[in-house]
Formats: C-alpha cells, structure tokens, sequence
C-alpha cells in the first residue's frame, strides 16, 4: 500500500511505477512488431506512423522519469529511523540501529547493526498478510567522506534475506574495512536489478536524489 509519508526509495506509487515500465516495454515491443510487419508489406506511412508514436511514448516517459528525479532531493536519516523499500505490494523498513569503528592497524573497520522490519501496515488489501516475504536482491555501500564506496566484507546475525511474516524484524551485523584515511561515512541501501534505472520516481533513476543513513 503506497504512503506518501514514509521515507522510501521512491517518490512516486511503486505499483504504478512498475506498471508504466511495463507498458512502456509492451508499447516498444508490440510498435517494432508491427514496423517489421509493415516493412515487410512495404507501408511506408504505417512505418512512419509507428515510428513516431514509439518516439512519443518513449519521449512522454523519459520526461515523467527526469521530472521526479528533478523534483527529489539527498536525505540523511538518523540513527533508528527507518527507510522503506517497496516491494509492489508490501514494504521492508531498514533502519541503523548500531554502530562501532575501530581502528586496526591502517584500516578502519565499521560495524553497521541493521534492522529489517516487515511492516504490516503497508500491506497491499489484495496480498495475504500471514504470507512471509523474501526481500528482492540489495546493495549496501559504505560511502566515505572522499566519495569512496566501499561494499561489506562480511556479515553476521541473521540473513538480510530471511523470510519475515508481517510485523516480524531481524537484526543483521554488516563489516566494512575502510582505508584509514577515510574519515565520515554513511550507509546506501538499494534495490539491486537493471528495472529500477528506468522505474520512475526510483532512486536509482538517473539524476534521483538517494536516502542515506548517517553513521
């Protein structure tokens, strides 16, 4: 269920995102079909035709998508606040509830303890709620102050990917060895897959503002 109040990876209905990909790719798909068809049958007004209905579409969408990147913005989240990834139908909220750096040597290592709560109350009215949910695939990164990213080198507690029944959270422990020299740092989570570069409103469109939590 979609809230416009939650800090998530999204600035626009995840469901309806989704959707206007995939129109967008049937529109394509469907639109070079008939180009090859037409070609075939030599109409060259039919190809003209398509030709410039395929570039509409794809000129309307690309506007939309660079609009809600426009209109986004950078946001730092403190330690326990929470960032909701939308999972179409449902939501993970991921929130920093621990952190330890030590030094060793000319390394610096981090500690990130990470929450993952499945928060019931964004349940889609047409998905069961007593049914688990598996998260998509994830990125984590540890960026620095030099714009360095750096991904975990190990992680302990329970599996980012566990599966969670509404209202259940795990904690997880992520490892990240910096160089010594680094010295601010915070935390990006994402969803990981070549889709979300092309979703509209997703924070990993092109020029879309990104949630970080501050470490």
């Amino acid at each position: 269920m979609w809230n416009s109040g939650l800090i998530s990876n999204m600035n626009f209905p995840a469901p309806v995102a989704v959707l206007g990909f995939l129109a967008a790719c049937g529109g394509l798909a469907l639109s070079t079909l008939g180009i090859v068809v037409a070609a075939f049958a030599r109409q060259t007004r039919l190809i003209k035709l398509l030709f410039l209905l395929m570039g509409a579409g794809a000129a309307i969408y690309w506007v939309l998508l660079l609009i809600f990147s426009a209109v986004s913005h950078d946001r730092i989240l403190a330690r326990g606040q929470e960032k909701y990834l939308c999972e179409i139908d449902c939501h993970l909220a991921y929130s920093v509830v621990g952190v330890n750096a030590e030094a060793e040597g000319s390394s610096l290592n981090y500690t990130v303890t990470l929450r993952t709560r499945f928060d019931e109350t964004t349940i889609s009215p047409t998905r069961p709620r007593d049914v688990p949910l598996t998260a998509n695939p994830r990125s984590f990164a540890l960026v620095d102050g030099l714009g360095r990213s750096h991904a975990p080198i190990t992680a302990s507690g329970q599996s980012l990917y566990a599966a969670l029944k509404p209202g259940e959270a795990s904690l997880t422990e992520l490892h990240f060895q910096l160089p010594g020299d680094a010295k601010a740092a915070r935390l990006l989570i994402t969803s990981e897959g070549w889709p979300e570069f092309f979703l509209i409103g997703d924070e990993r469109s092109p020029f879309h503002g990104k949630t970080w939590f501050a470490l």
